[in-house]
């Protein structure tokens, strides 16, 4: 089921300050010895100590709050949203099983439901039916972080519960094609090792809080590429999962969607020309706009969209109400420029 990825230490210095005095006998003329200056009651700390201890907090601190996932189809992880029985996981943690488990770190096997996922940003929700012994994680803004920020993956991998690897932020805000048509955007980079099973997981900061759901690794082709690690940003977990929990779906992504379903066009030869439309939403952007199906879309803001990935891809950039230029070919070979009102995805 999961083969994607299923991706400051404050140094205190302590030093008392010693005082000398001269100190005479009362009607005596011989001065008393001063006292010895007194030394610093600590050293600074080890910087390497320092952050050893701040790893095994963040550990300590965070293990609770991170689940295994079990379905018919494998193994994912998991995070504790609240303390109703929310677990945020990924989308394809969740996929199309049914019946799921819910292991929490002290062995603790609980029955979950599906409360409602959205496949576009790669995000579920599960719910167990009591909270005595869940402890909710703490989930910080993803916009402040930085690259080069300590961070550690904390999930499942391989059924290995509770494991834990350590990197850095490498790079935050990147769009990356997850396949099965989903587009991920913003995502965080990370130099931790993203392994399967981790999927669903916590990527945590070294102040303890999440600030991603880890969700894939690149690949190179002949297995996962060592060091390149993606997770979806906490502040989209912030703005998806209260609404699937509310109501179990999604009305407001925040991305911009085109209103249409399309497929990669490409010549005899295999050369790939655009994308095709073979599918138009009723009274959507693009039917406002008068694209049909059948026609072909070859850029948007002058921006070539050979693939249907190029296409999501480019859309993931922009926003919902915002206005595109969309070259589109006829299928008598006619070209044209339209100006479309974008939509959101949630509602293409």
């Amino acid at each position: 089921m999961d083969k994607r990825g299923s991706l400051r230490i404050g140094i205190g210095v302590a030093v008392v300050a010693g005082g000398c005095a001269a100190a005479f006998l009362a009607g005596g003329s011989r001065p008393v010895a001063a006292a010895p200056e007194a030394s610093p009651a600590a050293a600074a700390v080890d910087p390497a100590v320092a952050l050893q201890r701040d790893l095994v907090r963040v550990v300590n601190t965070v293990r609770p709050s991170v689940v295994e996932i079990s379905t018919s189809t494998g193994l994912g992880s998991g995070v504790v949203y609240d303390a109703k029985g929310d677990i945020v996981t990924n989308a394809h943690v969740v996929g199309d099983a049914t019946s799921f488990t819910v292991s929490l770190s002290n062995g603790t096997r609980l029955a979950a439901r599906l409360v409602g996922m959205f496949a576009p940003d790669d995000l579920a929700v599960l719910r167990v039916s009591t909270t005595k012994e869940l402890t909710p994680a703490t989930f910080a803004r993803s916009s402040t972080v930085q690259v080069g920020d300590i961070v550690l993956a904390m999930g499942n991998p391989l059924g290995l519960s509770s494991s834990v690897t350590d990197g850095i932020v490498s790079f935050n805000g990147r769009t990356l094609s997850e396949g099965n048509g989903v587009v991920l955007t913003d995502l965080i980079q990370t130099s931790a090792a993203i392994n399967p099973g981790n999927s669903g997981g916590a990527l945590v900061n070294i102040a303890g809080r999440v600030i991603g759901i880890p969700t894939l690794a690149a690949s190179s082709g002949s297995g996962a590429a060592a060091g390149l690690g993606f997770a979806i940003p906490t502040d989209t977990v912030k703005l998806i999962v209260p609404q699937l929990i509310a109501t179990g779906k999604v009305t407001t992504a925040g991305r911009a969607a085109l209103g249409v379903s399309g497929a990669t066009a490409q010549t005899y030869s295999g050369e790939n020309v655009g994308v095709v439309v073979t599918a138009v939403q009723a009274n959507g952007p693009a039917a406002k706009a008068g694209i049909l199906v059948g026609e072909l879309i070859t850029a948007v803001n002058g921006r070539a969209t050979p693939t249907f990935a190029d296409l999501q891809a480019i859309l993931a950039t922009l926003k919902p109400g915002s206005r595109a230029a969309v070259a589109v070919t006829s299928a008598s070979g006619a070209k044209r420029t339209v100006t479309v009102v974008l939509g959101d995805l949630a509602s293409s």
